[in-house]
């Protein structure tokens, strides 16, 4: 693959909530990362690790009583440094699409899905005239499998996951260079997750050449339903698959249509970026190029995914027990509870969880290389770790 520059890069990105009575919760500390244009890169961990503190940090949506350090390079610009009117006139649609966790939180209730589809497209790109905004609205629906026969429908009219599918559409309408999905697929069921996080990784993949139209760099086709379907016709339901045929492509070159520091459509070949927030391992493995596993509101293991979820698999004994709680692997949940993000100990936070855990523990574990543990699973011993 070839090296691409980073579309967002991310260095010391802390965030800091003040409470009342001089108290202060640390939920995101220390986040070093790329994403590379053409790369998905899935942040994992646990409910309440910071995950979705870090994407609202991003998008410029922490309350006031957030206090942040760091940097958050988007191209030439500076996110953690930006102000309201950058991010509302500039960043949020156009240089970042949002797929929400909440989605029924994102929709306007009192309007319906065509008409929210409708106005975004108006904003977003250059179509204008009631047939072409209508027409573009439709279209924009079935990239996230939203049924037409539900366009007319309000929010409130609409299950878990239509809620979440629209405000995929949503996100999908500015073609923007980097695409968060915060827990993407909540609410769906299996098949509708791979056909979610499948659309995201097509959004990475596709590229504008110099006449701006989008083009498919990983020579699959859609059928009527949208599955990826190999050269043979076969659906393809190997998630190694999946992400191993498109990575083939990404170390050619891909003409872009320049327009600023990113690029009309992204990285400066044309490639988009994905930064996946989740806890379904399933749906990450199907599409990340890399993983992040976050814990306590630190980045603890960044790791290649085949070599994450194959062999020799992760070295962080937090990232192996992620994988072993899985029901098709161990099915040995970890034992105990994150700690509070507000009372952290001085040294590893996950040592009272780890049976690896030593006296060398009381002092944090910086990252290094590609883990932060005082006693990683050595690279080249899967077996013997696991047994």
């Amino acid at each position: 693959m070839t090296e691409r520059a980073p579309v967002l890069s991310v260095r010391g990105l802390s965030v800091r909530f003040l409470m009342p009575g001089g108290r202060s919760v640390a939920a995101v500390t220390d986040a070093h990362f790329d994403v590379a244009a053409g790369e998905c890169l899935a942040l994992i961990g646990e409910s309440g690790c910071g995950k979705s503190v870090l994407a609202s940090a991003l998008l410029g949506l922490l309350p006031g009583n957030a206090r942040i350090a760091g940097s958050a390079l988007l191209g030439e610009l500076d996110l953690l440094t930006a102000d309201e009117r950058t991010f509302a006139r500039t960043v949020r649609g156009r240089l970042i699409g949002l797929v929400p966790q909440s989605p029924a939180a994102h929709l306007t209730p009192v309007r319906t899905i065509r008409s929210q589809l409708e106005e975004t497209v108006a904003q977003l790109t250059a179509v204008r005239g009631r047939a072409a905004l209508r027409e573009a609205a439709e279209a924009a629906a079935e990239r996230a499998a939203f049924p037409s026969d539900h366009l007319d429908h309000h929010p409130h009219e609409l299950s878990g996951g239509l809620a979440q599918r629209a405000a995929t559409a949503l996100a999908l309408v500015g073609d923007a260079p980097l695409l968060l999905a915060d827990e993407p697929t909540t609410g769906l069921d299996r098949d509708l997750v791979d056909r979610t996080v499948d659309e995201l990784r097509r959004h990475v993949d596709n590229v504008r050449d110099t006449t701006g139209d989008i083009r498919d760099t990983t020579g699959d086709s859609r059928d009527a339903t949208g599955d990826l379907r190999d050269a043979t016709g076969d659906i393809r339901d190997n998630p190694r698959t999946v992400r191993e045929t498109t990575r083939t492509v990404r170390g050619t070159t891909h003409p872009g249509k320049a327009d600023g520091p990113l690029g009309k459509a992204g990285g400066p070949d044309g490639h988009r970026a994905l930064l996946m927030i989740t806890h379904d391992l399933a749906a990450a493995e199907r599409i990340a190029d890399r993983i992040a596993v976050m814990y306590a509101g630190r980045i603890v293991e960044l790791a290649d995914a085949a070599d994450f979820f194959g062999t020799p698999g992760p070295r962080h004994p937090y990232s192996r027990g992620l994988l072993d709680a899985l029901p098709e692997r161990a099915f040995t949940p970890i034992p105990g509870l994150p700690p509070e993000l507000g009372a952290l100990p001085d040294g590893c936070a996950f040592a009272v969880r780890c049976e690896r855990a030593s006296d060398s523990c009381a002092t944090l574990p910086q990252l290094t290389g590609t883990v932060a543990c005082h006693h990683p699973h050595a690279v080249l011993t899967e077996a013997a770790d696991r047994a």
